[in-house]
């Protein structure tokens, strides 16, 4: 007992005379959370800082004092149980102490279950005793008091000392009453109990950006602007390489320049608008309809209505300061000279790529994305830049180059439908029906094709005398594509396209009647319903631009069990994060020190998803009971229909 006085007594002088430094590692949050007509938990929530720890509830004798929670008075309630500690307790050895003890990191979390007979009359006082300590020091006990109500207006919503509740500046009485309410209270430290969301697509989904700027570097090799460079690199390197040794060292760096230089650009996308940003841009309306609009003015110039070229004394200036430099430096300017005379081809397969990497959701994605691009780029003007003999080999630019450069230009007129396809749902103005986006896609791949076999020239095409059979096998694609979306016009559901195209429900005339369609579009009607009809609920959070959504709802929820589940099983709540709809009256937030103005539905739902289930990125389902508690671990993206069912069947 000495021994453990003086031990306090050293913490407590510590504390004290620390240059005046007053620690608080632990922050405490405590929630009353009604559970039933009768029933409610207690959680208390304790935010351990780094390198910090709380000690557990049961520790040995000559110890450091144990957490314990104390309920000094419990008016109109009664305990059921034992205070219960959710949160992995460490063990290990103690140097504070010289003894096995056991503590919490990061976090704890402690619940006790009471029953009342009437909610509104239930006050509880109670404190929590606890120590902390690091690997340095140890602070003095402490005392947390604390006091949880439950609100005479309304008995089943949460009044308590919760720290992230989120706070409302103005708004309309409804949507008050809908944020302070236990549907909309934070509930991700209860969806981390269940353990990480169901997501076997996070480590594959980097290869597969890696893989797409791969093949968006291979495409971007055969543009008219990149392919007259390569004779330009040789010419360049042939005049610096005074020995072989060297020019393989500068034809190396060379290559790795190309690939600095892209992999940059896709970091400081990222570090300048955020992972969260980039993937709300991805879904933005606006500035999808200017990407449309730049992917199809890019279609007009391949097609040859005119050219598009940047400044020419910028290149111009690059190129001569690779010329008036030396070494290294000399092939830094020679490598940015290549991403500048690139740009204008090069510039919509790179915007397309960031683009669809943004909803990822990944901080590293715009930038995997680009190292797959650049090392595509770089390889081919690495090896040029080693044996500049290899230039004799290549086909002369012409009448091919310029092919490449139209059905570039086709592809991208398709793509930009895309882009339209998801302005014109979040807006809701209905002119690109699935119907309409599958008419102009089967037109412009017909089209395509018929260029291939010779049928559709361009006045800057060459004559063709015969159709290669490399074009004969493409035009065969083109044409069995567009013949493969003939059915969709009648409501098939193309799950290799349900990507790109719009919902099923956008197409008026559907003879398929397999889809797979929300009870609810409504959080708070379909909760109503929910509790009403005593039914679970799988709470679907989504995007009109969201392109996981669409490959879900077409491969994972048309299988005959996962819709029979969603259909009989739940309640399908789905909310579009994205849906440009006004609100009645905007209202504005708190939200980790900033104000934000919720305007429309998206805007709505979106805050929904961050401030309760504590995520950004669609897709994403969450299980919850008619008391709007999670019921399981959140599930993302993953196109096994046999993964969600075990997932819904949990």
């Amino acid at each position: 007992m000495t021994k453990k006085l003086a031990f306090f007594l050293a913490a407590l002088l510590i504390a004290t005379t620390s240059f005046g430094q007053i620690y608080e590692p632990v922050k405490w949050t405590q929630e009353l959370k009604v559970t039933g007509k009768n029933t409610a938990d207690i959680i208390i929530r304790a935010k351990i800082d780094a390198g910090w720890h709380l000690y557990g509830m049961n520790l040995p004798k000559d110890g450091p004092r144990a957490t314990s929670i104390v309920f000094e008075t419990m008016e109109n309630a009664k305990k059921v149980g034992e205070i219960q500690a959710t949160s992995k307790l460490l063990k290990a050895y103690d140097s504070n102490f010289k003894m096995e003890l056991n503590w919490y990191a990061k976090e704890a979390h402690f619940s006790q279950k009471i029953t009342f007979t009437e909610a509104s009359k239930v006050s509880i006082k109670g404190s929590i005793e606890y120590m902390a300590c690091n690997d340095q020091r140890c602070l003095p006990p402490s005392k947390e008091p604390f006091k949880l109500v439950v609100s005479k207006e309304n008995s089943t919503n949460v009044v308590a000392s919760v720290a992230d509740t989120p706070v409302l500046k103005a708004t309309t009485n409804s949507t008050s009453s809908d944020i302070k309410s236990r549907l909309w209270a934070p509930v991700i430290s209860e969806l981390q109990l269940f353990g990480n969301s169901e997501d076997s697509s996070n480590k594959s989904s980097l290869w597969f950006i890696f893989f797409a700027g791969l093949a968006g570097g291979f495409l971007a090799l055969f543009t008219p602007c990149v392919w007259p460079i390569i004779p330009m690199t040789v010419s360049f390197f042939l005049k610096r390489s005074t020995n072989k040794t060297r020019g393989k060292r500068d034809a190396i760096f060379y290559g790795l320049a190309i690939i600095f230089i892209y992999v940059l650009l896709g970091l400081l996308i990222t570090l300048i608008f955020g992972a969260s940003a980039l993937n709300s841009l991805s879904t933005n309306a606006l500035f999808n309809l200017v990407f449309f609009g730049l992917l199809v003015l890019f279609a007009v110039s391949f097609f040859g209505a005119f050219e598009i070229i940047l400044p020419a004394s910028w290149s111009t200036k690059m190129d001569a300061k690779a010329d008036s430099t030396t070494g290294f430096i000399s092939i830094l300017f020679m490598a940015f000279t290549l991403v500048l005379v690139s740009f204008s081809c090069t510039g919509p397969i790179i915007g397309t790529l960031l683009v669809q990497v943004s909803s990822s959701g990944s901080l590293l994605a715009p930038a995997i994305g680009m190292l797959g691009f650049a090392v595509a780029l770089s390889i081919p003007f690495s090896l040029f830049a080693l044996f500049p003999s290899w230039l004799k080999t290549l086909p002369r630019s012409g009448g091919w180059l310029n092919s490449v450069k139209v059905v570039l230009a086709f592809l991208e007129l398709a793509l930009a439908l895309k882009f339209l396809s998801v302005a014109d749902l979040a807006y809701g103005w209905r002119i690109l029906d699935r119907e309409v986006f599958l008419t102009l896609w089967i037109v412009i791949f017909a089209l395509l094709g018929m260029y291939l076999i010779g049928k559709l020239r361009f006045a800057h095409d060459s004559d063709v005398k015969h159709t290669s059979v490399f074009g004969l096998f493409l035009a065969i694609l083109s044409f069995a594509f567009s013949m493969y979306m003939i059915p969709g016009l009648w409501g098939a559901p193309l799950k290799a396209i349900s990507a790109f195209a719009p919902p099923l429900y956008t197409q008026d005339f559907n003879l398929y009647k397999d889809e797979v369609h929300p009870a609810f579009t409504d959080y708070d009607l379909g909760m109503a319903y929910a509790a009403e009809n005593k039914k679970p609920v799988v709470l679907d959070f989504s995007g009109y631009g969201c392109v996981n959504c669409r490959k879900m709802e077409a491969s994972v929820w048309t299988d005959p069990q996962v819709k029979e589940l969603l259909t009989n099983e739940f309640v399908l709540i789905t909310l579009f994060v994205d849906d440009k709809t006004a609100l009645a009256k905007s209202y504005e937030i708190e939200e980790n020190g900033r104000t934000r103005k919720i305007s429309t539905v998206g805007d709505k739902w979106s805050y929904l998803q961050r401030i309760r289930f504590g995520a950004n990125a669609q897709p994403f389902y969450v299980m919850l009971n008619r008391e709007g508690m999670p019921m399981n671990k959140p599930y993302t993206f993953d196109e096994d229909p046999e993964k969600f069912i075990e997932w819904l069947k949990k």
